[in-house]
């Protein structure tokens, strides 16, 4: 019976021999380890990346993909990810994403 490399606690997820905190992409709407994802805030009615997860504010997680931010877009999931009412600019984001992909 093959071991299952990935065991959920609570929560949790078994990676890397230690338990890691999950959350939820807000485009895919798939539960990974924090770590696979971009922390995303809103500042000044721009949701900006936070790669760092240092700046103050609401968190959303998003996949580093083009296609997880289009998937956001399309389903206006950042108002409803960082409660607020009308919509965001997320240009920074998509600027970041297309700097990683050039990368």
């Amino acid at each position: 019976m093959p071991s299952a490399p990935q065991m959920r606690r609570h929560g949790k997820l078994e990676y890397g021999g230690q338990a890691a905190p999950l959350r939820t992409c807000v485009g895919c709407r798939i539960r990974t380890v924090k770590s696979e994802l971009l922390r995303l805030v809103v500042v000044e009615g721009r949701v900006v990346p936070d790669p760092l997860g240092r700046l103050p504010g609401r968190g959303a997680s998003l996949h580093p993909t083009l296609r997880c931010l289009e998937l956001a877009e399309r389903r206006r999931a950042f108002p409803r990810a960082f409660r607020v009412t009308g919509p965001l600019d997320a240009t920074p984001v998509r600027a970041h994403l297309e700097g990683l992909d050039a990368d």
